[in-house]
């Protein structure tokens, strides 16, 4: 008895001092703050919490929105056996312990066992696999918690046994929501403190938290125990103050993870879509958010062939000129040079020629027969070669008009296929008109011959 009442005594203690945070999360549904397009009057997670009947179930979102949150409400709301742990300290040997416990209860008649994993994606696919047949026969319910995209780091078949709930970044009147009431919570928040909050420095916290409820409430709380009270008692919390603690804004990103591609394919499509502020943003987004430079120069230079191609053929020197600039310069100097490159990119004229030539190219040569290369195009540097009709009646195109001649030079199974279609835009214009003077002599002269 004494070690349970130490128990409790610890488990007290930690509820008092644990930071403000963790003292805030939402006790009910009423108290969660944001998510109303699942959680709104009438959705279908709402009315499932509500009714006790959740099912297995992956939560899906940014840090500090409300993931485990969630899970947590469900446990007090279906008052079933709850069992939690982080798939960065667990194992199989504690999955199979939790989950022979649950089959145990559910031999006493008791109901399914609700397990609770944070950060999901974190267990590799023979992991994932141990939690199959269990979630397929109800032996327990699974509730996980990720913020990396559940297509690429849940495995397939797990996928398809759970539905999956997307969090979005709160807004921030949510934010500011949550702070106001950490302040005037007396039992579990800063409301002891008699703390004075300029609005304008609450804003601030709530849009430097970049929809992040627990960097906001972090930030308040440090805020509130540096400022030293007045002789009445009271804290004074300015925007002055508030810039002191949040000196620079946390952007969500991961390298490896799905903001990393979502942010690389704002700034592609931005670009592609001509619009040099959007790209711009994107750009600046991945840079503040420590992105590698490089990786940025070598998809600039990706999209100058891509996406401008031959429309302006000096965009890809200029994105390789911006790589090397950086290589010499680095950060910040170098920055301006990639951003002159996503400038110009996005504004120059665009032509996805080249790419969807080269896609006709290798989808032919995985669809049609290798056939050896026509004889007359062929090097003749020996006469044995030569005797056996190497490079025999090629005709040198320089010694014709226009150094251009009426030549085969695709294999016979492949005559008169056209891979290279220029487009109308920039220097590619007057490359298309050339070429299909060329490409109609040559038909003409094929005819003939």
């Amino acid at each position: 008895m004494q070690i349970d009442l130490f128990d409790r005594q610890v488990t007290e203690r930690l509820k008092r001092e644990a930071p403000l945070a963790e003292r805030m999360r939402p006790l009910t549904l009423d108290e969660f703050v944001g998510q109303d397009h699942i959680l709104g009057e009438d959705r279908v997670l709402r009315r499932a919490i509500e009714a006790g009947e959740v099912q297995s179930s992956i939560f899906w979102g940014p840090p500090g929105t409300g993931k485990t949150t969630l899970a947590l409400l469900i446990t007090e709301k279906t008052e079933v056996q709850f069992v939690s742990f982080s798939a960065v300290l667990s194992g199989v040997k504690e999955i199979r312990k939790v989950i022979e416990r649950a089959r145990e209860d559910l031999g006493f008649g008791k109901k399914p066992t609700i397990l609770f994993v944070d950060e999901i994606h974190r267990f590799n696919k023979a992991q994932q696999d141990a939690f199959l047949p269990h979630v397929e026969n109800g032996t327990i319910i699974l509730v996980g918690a990720t913020t990396e995209n559940p297509s690429f780091e849940i495995i397939s078949p797990l996928l398809s046994r759970v539905k999956v709930f997307v969090l979005n970044l709160l807004e921030e009147e949510d934010l500011e929501t949550i702070l106001k009431r950490a302040i005037s919570d007396r039992k579990r928040g800063l409301g002891n403190y008699g703390i004075d909050m300029d609005p304008v420095a609450l804003r601030h916290i709530a849009r430097m938290a970049d929809g992040d409820a627990r960097q906001a409430l972090n930030a308040l709380e440090l805020a509130v125990m540096t400022t030293t009270p007045d002789r009445d008692n009271a804290r004074h919390i300015t925007l002055a103050r508030i810039e002191d603690v949040v000196q620079r804004k946390s952007l969500i990103y991961d390298k490896g993870g799905g903001e990393h591609y979502n942010l690389i394919s704002a700034l592609h499509k931005s670009m592609r879509g001509s619009d040099p502020d959007a790209a711009l943003y994107w750009f600046g987004r991945m840079m503040e958010a420590g992105e590698d430079p490089l990786y940025i120069a070598r998809r600039l230079i990706r999209f100058a062939s891509e996406d401008v191609g031959n429309a302006d053929p000096y965009a890809l020197q200029l994105a390789v000129s911006a790589m090397q600039a950086y290589h010499f310069v680095g950060s910040p100097e170098g920055d301006l040079a990639l951003a002159q490159s996503v400038i110009y990119l996005a504004c120059a004229p665009k032509s996805n020629a080249i790419y969807t030539a080269y896609s006709r190219v290798k989808d032919d040569i995985r669809k049609t027969q290798a056939l050896p290369v026509p004889l007359h195009i062929r090097n003749a540097p020996t006469s044995l070669m030569k005797d056996l009709g190497y490079g025999k009646g090629y005709k040198y195109p320089h010694d014709f008009p226009d150094s251009h001649v009426e030549e085969e030079y695709l294999p016979e199974n492949l005559k008169g296929r056209t891979y290279y279609r220029p487009t109308d835009n920039g220097f590619e214009a007057k490359t298309g008109k050339r070429l299909e003077k060329w490409r109609e002599r040559k038909r003409g002269g094929l005819r003939k011959g």
